[in-house]
């Protein structure tokens, strides 16, 4: 049996990865506060910034791991919140880190351990994992963080047979991006020009290369771009 365990699949790039692995005859797992609204995904409710919540999470997949030939772990939930170095509260910032950061550390511990070789451990960073825009600093911070937990991952993972990669789409048309440019169509087509497409990137995109990462362990510890090609500022 494969597996795929996605944090975050309720919707966005996590849905569509949902969809891409079930299509690629994988069992599915959905750990978000939402379920997945995709046929045939398993859903387990779980806030990811409640460690009793994880801990019954893993309790509940540790038995599917079990059974599986490969497992494809990807990291893809997160908090984006409008903040900037001199307007972003300490507790709200501890709040993103716990959600984008500490869970997916917590996951790792748990997990990590029980998955087979062949396995993947697939972190969901961003084109500002390694740079930076206004008004988006908690964001920023754990996306810059996430790069180093991946490339920490690759060196204690040597051996394992075990491959990781971060995975760092540009703009994407999600209700989460959507939701941080405030439903402005204006804001949404000069982000959009930013590329040489001229438009946002589709979750379907990211989704197909999620998919193919996991199945590539060739780019073990690399960092892989996903933007359209951005035009340098």
């Amino acid at each position: 049996m494969k597996l795929a365990i996605i944090t975050g699949a309720s919707a966005g790039i996590g849905q569509s990865s949902a969809k891409t692995f079930l299509s690629e005859n994988y069992t599915v797992f959905n750990l978000s506060r939402r379920p997945c609204p995709v046929a045939g995904v398993h859903n387990i409710t779980c806030d990811l910034s409640s460690p009793s919540d994880i801990d019954a999470a893993c309790d509940t997949l540790l038995e599917t791991i079990k059974t599986a030939s490969c497992v494809a772990l990807v990291h893809n939930a997160c908090q984006m919140r409008k903040d900037s170095t001199t307007a972003c509260d300490s507790n709200s910032l501890r709040e993103v880190l716990e959600t984008n950061l500490i869970a997916v550390n917590s996951l790792n511990q748990k997990l990590l351990p029980h998955l087979p070789d062949t396995s993947s451990v697939l972190y969901i960073g961003s084109t500002l994992s390694e740079k930076a825009v206004p008004g988006s600093l908690s964001y920023v911070i754990s996306k810059h963080a996430l790069l180093g937990m991946m490339r920490a991952s690759c060196q204690d993972l040597m051996g394992s047979g075990i491959h990781t990669a971060l995975i760092c789409p540009g703009f994407t048309n999600t209700e989460m991006l959507q939701t941080h440019l405030g439903n402005n169509d204006e804001v949404t087509r000069a982000i959009a020009s930013m590329n040489s497409y001229n438009r946002l990137v589709e979750p379907e995109e990211i989704a197909r290369f999620i998919l193919w990462a996991h199945c590539n362990p060739v780019i073990n510890g690399a960092v892989l771009h996903a933007n359209l090609g951005q035009k340098e500022s």
